[in-house]
């Protein structure tokens, strides 16, 4: 039981490193992410694709995939450090639940959609406006997605912690999700009060690219020694 629980941790850890370097990517080359509704409706009229990769879908999965790997850290990681392991986990679903409440892809573009086929000013400019209360109560903007951040980076923090201590995990694991999280979680602290700080700050992103493939190798390993003859 264990070491499926792991295998399926692994796979999820892989697939958040997948998603993060194809953010970047479309960061890169397709464009950042489109923050205000107007601008989103004109992506979407001019490419569809290009605009979905463009809002926050992507980062939906990644933090999604939390579901798969979390319980694994937890099985693991409980009888070395339970108080620290439970409050990392608990903090983690939470967020992830709040997220997935938050998060307005799939009705930005059904405004979108009606903003295309608009035949008047006036709609065009209701359907605006709708997005922009939209995008002002969701990701990023609202006080539920503030507090959902902090709950999410505080939760990687303590898990990474708890590796530390365990051994059962690399030292690098532990530290990079330490590193990641940190810059992460005092980027989105300081982002409402200090905007400009984020570009600074970015370079947290590269904790990540360590740590879920380091992630993801440790409990391909765990699921070996609980299970040898796979």
């Amino acid at each position: 039981m264990h070491s499926k629980l792991y295998r399926i941790g692994a796979i999820c850890s892989m697939l958040q490193l997948t998603l993060i370097v194809a953010y970047m990517i479309v960061t890169f080359t397709v464009g950042p992410r489109v923050n205000s509704a107007e601008a989103f409706f004109q992506a979407q009229q001019a490419n569809f694709w290009t605009s979905l990769l463009r809002l926050d879908l992507m980062m939906m999965l990644l933090v999604g995939l939390y579901l798969g790997n979390f319980p694994a850290l937890l099985v693991n990681l409980w009888k070395q450090n339970p108080l620290l392991s439970f409050f990392a986990f608990g903090f983690t679903i939470i967020a992830v639940t709040l997220s997935f409440a938050g998060e307005a892809t799939f009705a930005l573009l059904h405004l979108g959609e009606k903003f295309i086929h608009a035949s008047t000013d006036v709609e065009r400019s209701q359907l605006i406006a709708a997005g922009e209360s939209l995008i002002a109560s969701g990701w990023w903007n609202s006080t539920g997605s503030y507090v959902t951040g902090i709950l999410l980076q505080v939760g990687g923090i303590m898990i990474s912690m708890a590796m530390l201590s365990s051994g059962n995990f690399h030292k690098t694991t532990a530290i990079a999700g330490i590193v990641g999280n940190s810059f992460d979680l005092t980027q989105h602290l300081l982002s409402p009060f200090l905007p400009g700080i984020t570009a600074y700050l970015s370079i947290g992103m590269v904790g990540y690219l360590i740590w879920y493939p380091m992630m993801s190798y440790d409990l391909l390993h765990l699921a070996r020694e609980t299970n040898p003859s796979q």
